[in-house]
């Protein structure tokens, strides 16, 4: 037979498992959402973007994950180049000839895009920037689900564990679970 100190412990013991559980869990949901979001069926995003010394119009694209994204590349002066090394995307622009990039963003993140042809003194500083926004409602939703799932699973647990038939001496000799 254990004694109330032994019992009560085992309480204390298992209630502080159950709070690190539901804590790292919490923390996971709302630490990784860019990492475990995963795509959406996404929709088709067109771009119009113009090249010219020395820069990129418009500067920013901005997409969702799980987007299909179409570029429609123009020169407006020189030769250029279009690179976007995440997406193993590269194209040669020149001008009154129209280039087409097409790829999914399936990473969330920012990339920066290049010239990757010399097109002046400035040419190394020709860059845009590709905002993958993450799918925070599927991440959220998986997250929150998670959690509960564990909470309830450890409650369950603890519920079972002190409904054993075991009696607390320092709850005048009363279930540490009562019925109801």
């Amino acid at each position: 037979m254990l004694s109330s100190g032994q019992v009560r412990g085992i309480a204390v013991a298992r209630w502080l498992a159950l709070s690190a559980f539901l804590v790292l869990g919490s923390t996971l949901a709302l630490a990784l959402p860019g990492r475990l979001s995963a795509p959406t069926s996404g929709t088709v995003r067109e771009f119009d973007v113009t090249t010219r010394q020395f820069g990129y119009t418009p500067e920013t694209i901005v997409v969702d994950r799980g987007d299909k994204v179409v570029l429609s590349l123009e020169s407006a002066d020189v030769s250029h180049g279009f690179y976007l090394d995440v997406y193993g995307v590269n194209a040669e622009v020149s001008p009154g000839r129209p280039t087409t990039l097409e790829f999914t963003a399936d990473r969330a993140g920012k990339f920066r895009y290049r010239c990757s042809m010399t097109c002046g003194p400035l040419h190394p500083f020709m860059i845009g920037e590709l905002t993958v926004r993450p799918n925070y409602p599927y991440t959220s939703a998986v997250g929150l689900t998670l959690v509960v799932a564990a909470g309830t699973v450890a409650y369950l647990w603890l519920r079972k564990g002190n409904r054993s038939g075991r009696q607390s001496a320092a709850l005048g000799g009363k279930d540490l679970w009562p019925e109801g």
